[in-house]
């Protein structure tokens, strides 16, 4: 029986004419073609590796090449149809992912910088080879993958650590994982900067399931510290349920790379961050995680309720919005303070010395929101790599929690469900008096607008167009009297009176 294994041509092409290594090339590029189509369909086909050199600067390791090559393929399953090869320009320092194309730069064929690659009628993807992974490791060129699959599953979720306190927030993701049994891999990036926490499952999962059981896991995580930020509740891969029209979604970075991997980057860490001795040893003792499993461990991970406290949007959600319940009172589990000070300024400040650690938790969540954007965008099947699935606005400061001041009236009403009494002290500048008359005359419905916002600190105005809101709103300057700062996006004029103000 002929091998499918793809011939590497940097160890097996002899050297020949240009003919020849074209032609060894065109084979590898169609036996790597077959291998994908096989791979596609669940049909095993990989013979057992021979006895072969190791993989140089891999370090000492009982694995063969093959076997290094076999082991990483298994694990790091995505798209092998097509791959993102790393490129980086000379003239400025720019760097970036693209599709692997077999016709990139070949003369009379691509037509680059002028045409660009997804507009280009020559465009033929280049399949994820064993050479092409085996000159990765050697440091050749810089690979990723996209682990979205066609079917919108995935073999391996992925957790990206790269805020300044990624060395905290990917140890306690980690701890979080053990916890609940799921097997994790931690790998420092490439730059060194930050890390990836690496999920593998044992077969097929949908894409929506992996990303829930990332969400739950860093819900518990933030449950049990005050290290992860809401940010981090995006940064899985993949980064979408569904695969974009026209796009592979999102990729990521392969590890062990040559020159990073010679830096102590790209490689397999314990939690106290030392790499292990054998990174390929360390691989194969994973034990993939069942797919059976992802549900229960959701379930564990979050006590039975939604991470976050933000209710997935899903197709039901979406079907009968009218179902959707009204939120119960919050209790809290824990010892709670009888008295909290609150400080009312241009945020509102909660001393952490004060809070529970759960407390704090909710005060975060009550200043977050899903992001109508993404799902828009995942429902049209766009991309939604730029998008956050959750939108937060709470602040972490060392010795404080900060809300948007319109959270106000949430927050004491969480105080209260808890037998919280609230101290609130004003801390607001109270602004300069100016001197300033409103010489129009408002409507009747425009004078109980007014009337009805001055009654309150803070509140939004909502009317159709041409109600005059602009109107109503330099009529509650006049009455209050104070500098105000009026805020406009770009490229639009208001019209006060008879003043016209527009963004500089």
């Amino acid at each position: 029986m002929k091998s499918l294994t793809p011939q590497n041509p940097h160890l097996d092409a002899p050297a020949g004419t240009i003919g020849e290594q074209d032609s060894l090339a065109a084979l590898g590029q169609e036996n790597a073609r077959l291998v994908a189509l096989l791979e596609s369909h669940g049909i095993a086909w990989r013979l057992p590796p021979e006895p072969t050199p190791p993989v140089p600067g891999s370090g000492p390791s009982p694995f063969s090449a093959d076997a290094k090559v076999a082991l990483f393929r298994r694990l790091f399953r995505g798209r092998t149809d097509v791959y993102p090869v790393r490129w980086e320009s000379k003239s400025t320092g720019k760097s970036g992912y693209a599709p692997a194309c077999a016709n990139e730069w070949h003369p009379g064929v691509c037509d680059k910088p002028r045409t660009k690659c997804g507009d280009c009628g020559n465009r033929r993807l280049s399949p994820l080879a064993d050479s092409v992974i085996y000159d990765h490791l050697l440091g050749k060129h810089t690979v990723g993958v996209y682990p979205l699959l066609e079917d919108d599953t995935c073999t391996f979720l992925a957790v990206d650590f790269d805020e300044a306190e990624w060395h905290d927030d990917a140890r306690a993701f980690v701890r979080s994982c053990e916890a609940l049994g799921v097997p994790a891999a931690l790998e420092i990036s490439r730059s060194g900067q930050g890390a990836h926490a690496w999920v593998f499952f044992a077969s097929r999962v949908a894409a929506r399931d992996a990303r829930r059981l990332g969400t739950a896991i860093i819900s518990r995580t933030c449950a049990r510290t005050q290290q992860l930020k809401l940010n981090s509740y995006d940064r899985l891969f993949p980064n979408q349920d569904t695969m974009p029209k026209g796009g592979f979604g999102n990729l990521i970075a392969l590890p062990l790379q040559k020159k990073p991997r010679e830096n102590g980057c790209s490689v397999f860490v314990d939690t106290d961050l030392r790499p292990y001795p054998d990174q390929w040893a360390f691989l194969a003792s994973i034990q993939p995680m069942e797919p059976q499993d992802i549900e229960p461990t959701i379930l564990r991970a979050t006590d039975g309720t939604h991470p976050l406290d933000v209710t997935f949007i899903d197709e039901e959600d979406l079907a009968t919005p009218w179902k959707r319940s009204t939120p119960a009172i919050v209790k809290l589990s824990g010892a709670m303070p009888k008295t909290l000070r609150v400080t009312l300024g241009n945020l509102i400040y909660f001393e952490k010395a004060q809070l529970p650690l759960s407390l704090i938790n909710r005060l975060i969540r009550l200043a977050a929101f899903q992001n109508p954007e993404f799902y828009k965008a995942q429902a049209m099947r766009m991309s939604v790599w730029d998008k956050p699935r959750v939108i937060g606005c709470g602040e972490n400061y060392p010795q404080h929690i900060a809300l948007p001041r319109g959270c106000l009236d949430a927050a004491q009403e969480l105080l209260r469900d808890n037998g919280i009494r609230c101290e609130l002290r004003d801390e607001r500048v109270p602004g300069e008096p100016i001197d300033v008359h409103f010489a129009g005359t408002l409507r009747s419905d425009q004078e109980a607008a007014v009337a009805a916002m001055l009654r309150h600190d803070a509140g939004v105005l909502c009317a159709p167009t041409a109600f005059g809101k602009t109107i109503v709103a330099a009529a509650m300057i006049a009455r209050h009297g104070v500098n105000t700062l009026v805020l406009v996006p770009p490229g639009v004029s208001v019209v006060v009176a008879s003043l016209k103000w527009s963004q500089a």
